[in-house]
């Protein structure tokens, strides 16, 4: 890291992680040093431990998330990263506390040799051996949303079926079958909005709230 050049943006970055107000900084083409930044820091009231903190969690690899989706919905949420080194069995315990405390569920511990998880229902919180640290993966379904929009789409293709029914076989609908085709899409159509009722702000909240999960187990991380 003492070696690594950080361009204009990435000086930009590392100050706003490092929560100072810095004035604007030109990296210049060859770019600035990790000295230079903690410099720059010193000057406006900075640790340079905090500054080389603000470098290195710029170098870690973002936690790479994915959405899963029904019918352009998104119902399923699953983020990752890889952590530079094992985690202590206290700092399990501190994440898992962490994540109960997040999502307000006790859930359920579970551990096989390397591997360790937190569950509860469709919420996973995943530990795996990955080289010399661990992978933590997280991730999540909204099976009621699911079930809702399944059942309304399904209960809608069938009235919409029966309705072209006499179309195809020239035999007249009778009143009580149009009575029942029109209920069977009323229900679809109420379990479709329900379901999709909600998904409102479902992915982006269960998003951020992987992404600080993620993040505070990079920070616990750290090498010491």
């Amino acid at each position: 890291m003492p070696d690594r050049r950080y361009s204009d943006e990435e000086v930009a970055e590392i100050f706003r992680r490092a929560t100072a107000e810095v004035p604007p900084q030109s990296a210049g083409s060859t770019g600035m040093s990790l000295q230079q930044l903690q410099e720059i820091g010193r000057e406006v009231g900075l640790a340079p431990e905090v500054v080389t903190e603000a470098a290195r969690s710029l170098d870690a690899a973002p936690p790479a998330t994915v959405t899963t989706r029904l019918l352009g919905l998104p119902i399923g949420v699953a983020d990752g990263v890889v952590l530079p080194r094992r985690l202590r069995d206290d700092e399990w315990d501190a994440l898992v506390v962490a994540a109960r405390d997040t999502f307000g569920a006790r859930g359920a511990l579970r551990s096989d040799g390397g591997f360790r998880q937190w569950t509860n229902s469709n919420l996973q919180m995943l530990l795996e051996p990955a080289g010399e640290g661990h992978r933590l993966r997280l991730r999540t379904l909204n099976g009621h949303a699911r079930r809702m929009i399944l059942s309304g789409v399904v209960a809608i293709a069938a009235g919409a079926i029966f309705a072209a029914l006499p179309f195809v076989t020239g035999v007249p609908t009778e009143s009580n079958q149009l009575e029942s085709m029109g209920i069977l899409a009323a229900v679809g159509a109420a379990l479709l909005g329900r379901g999709i009722w909600g998904l409102r702000g479902w992915a982006a909240r269960r998003q951020a709230q992987f992404r600080d999960l993620a993040e505070r187990a990079m920070r616990m991380a750290q090498p010491e």
